[in-house]
């Protein structure tokens, strides 16, 4: 047989498209031309796949191979599509029956002596196989554990080019493939960091509570010190555990970004990312140059905490870029000939000193060196609009001695936390059913006093907010929603006067906060 196909897979994004693989073996000097827009990687496959199946024992075509990669219009990078390239060419030249092939999608790289390496992206080539109504997909066997998270596919894992060979010609069960290399041993989760461990901060630690449960964002202020790092870290260990699609759509980033372990399975706990103050625009949300768009930061933070620590040493641009996200979910990333979008669903917490030195305000004594005109450009760089975006706004201080001496008096641990965060969470959904929102920060304006009348003194509560000089619309709207989300917790349908006042406290009374 002089032509043959298969199907292969490349990921724009966190995005898996089938790439359809033909070989055409034709008379004329020996030689391998790949056509259909690859980039320089996938060229290179020409000289790994004649190198690993010379190297496996098996016979190479030794006159003219065209292999063609469609669409056309998709770019194709990476090395993937190694074996895929390697069965239709063996199959064009009747070394592999070409029936063996035509259901099955291949991806994985090629070792010169035939070892069929691991690749990024495994699960969402499962996820493309699966959608794509294929019967099975081959991936290497270092990829296998990460492949079978996705159930309604036939994964197989291969460990080398021979064994695969034999399998699909019948002299061998393709699933003894799978058996033929390491045991895959998943690996247990590091414990999260424990909220028992912050000394003091009591409204902070209420604070972090309430935008745990309403997965409302947060910034804080405060000298170096206090805790504000301490308290971000220990979000994810009071958030509620990741659903069934929640869980999948986390993993598949963190295979398309090479996070994810080989043995690792299918982690229920949110993810937690905290780039340093010197990261780029692109590494933040994504895209870059190149023809495919590289997984952002945002997109790493997916379903979790975002973490700013030292915000406003961050770029400007940076900082505003995460404006989209924060309102939609989701970053567009648009390139000559495609779009692409990236999940970003995340929480964002922002931690800032009062100043360039650290120490305004501070009680210490240190002195802050900075002058006024300082300290407001300093906080300036966090934008309004940004601000805006985030619910909950804190002011800490440096705890006292008595909350830092050394004894057994510690706060309640995460376990208790998250138990309440939990309850609070189901009362939502059961608020939302029938809604695509799910918890309070994520339902609009117009909804939330559309569904929530206030009634007695919750009313009176929310018009002493009004009637205050930097009182706006939308910032009623926010302290209504942190209001429900407090009344959440308490176990209360409608928010009460005190819970009105609790959200205007979370809101930064003191207006310290530039917006």
């Amino acid at each position: 047989m002089s032509h043959a196909r298969t199907c292969s897979m490349v990921a724009i994004g966190v995005e898996g498209h089938v790439v359809e693989v033909e070989a055409h073996i034709s008379p004329g000097l020996p030689a391998m031309v790949i056509v259909g827009l690859p980039d320089t990687s996938v060229a290179e496959s020409r000289d790994r796949a004649r190198s690993a199946v010379l190297n496996s024992g098996l016979p190479w075509p030794k006159t003219r191979l065209t292999v063609g990669l469609s669409p056309a219009w998709l770019p194709k990078t990476g090395s993937g599509l190694d074996l895929a390239i390697t069965m239709a060419s063996l199959a064009a030249d009747g070394t592999v029956p070409a029936e063996a092939i035509g259901r099955t999608l291949f991806v994985g790289e090629l070792g010169l002596d035939g070892r069929i390496r691991a690749v990024r992206g495994a699960l969402i080539a499962a996820l493309t196989a699966r959608n794509g109504g294929f019967d099975r997909v081959v991936v290497p066997v270092a990829n296998v554990a990460e492949a079978k998270l996705v159930t309604g596919v036939v994964v197989i894992g291969a460990a080398d080019l021979a064994a695969l060979v034999g399998s699909l010609r019948g002299e061998a069960s393709i699933d003894s493939l799978t058996h033929s290399g390491v045991e895959v041993v998943a690996e247990k989760s590091p414990p999260l960091p424990d909220l028992a461990d912050v000394r003091g901060q009591a409204a902070a630690r209420f604070a972090f509570e309430v935008a745990a449960a309403g997965a409302h964002h947060i910034a804080m202020i405060g000298p170096p010190g206090v805790g504000k790092t301490l308290l971000a870290e220990r979000l994810p260990g009071i958030l509620p555990p990741l659903s069934d699609d929640e869980a999948l759509e986390v993993t598949a980033v963190r295979s398309v970004t090479g996070l994810l372990s080989h043995s690792a399975g299918l982690d229920r706990r949110a993810p937690f990312c905290a780039p340093h103050h010197t990261a780029t625009f692109a590494a933040m949300v994504g895209g870059g140059g190149g023809r495919s768009p590289r997984v952002g930061l945002v997109s790493v933070a997916h379903r979790g905490v975002l973490f700013l620590d030292e915000a406003p040493e961050f770029a400007p641009r940076v900082l505003d870029a995460l404006r989209q996200p924060l309102e939609s979910g989701v970053i567009t990333v648009a390139r000559v000939g495609f779009t692409t979008q990236l999940p970003s669903r995340f929480q964002l917490v922002l931690a800032a000193n009062p100043c360039p030195c650290g120490h305004a305000g501070a009680q210490s004594e240190v002195q802050c060196t900075c002058s006024a005109s300082q300290q407001r450009r300093y906080l300036a760089r966090l934008s309004g609009p940004l601000l805006d975006r985030v619910d909950i706004r804190l002011v800490l201080a440096k705890p006292t001695p008595a909350e830092l001496a050394f004894d057994d008096q510690r706060g309640e641990a995460s376990a208790i936390v998250a138990g309440r965060v939990h309850m609070a969470r189901e009362r939502m959904l059961r608020r939302f059913t029938g809604t695509p929102w799910r918890v309070n920060a994520e339902v609009p304006g117009v909804e939330l006093r559309r569904r929530l009348s206030l009634k007695g003194d919750a009313v009176d509560a929310l018009e002493a907010v009004l009637r205050q000089p930097s009182a706006s619309a939308r910032g009623v709207d926010r302290i209504v929603r942190i209001a429900q989300t407090v009344a959440d917790l308490g176990g209360r349908e409608q928010p009460s006067a005190r819970d009105i006042n609790h959200a205007a406290a979370l809101r930064d009374a003191s207006g310290q906060w530039a917006a």
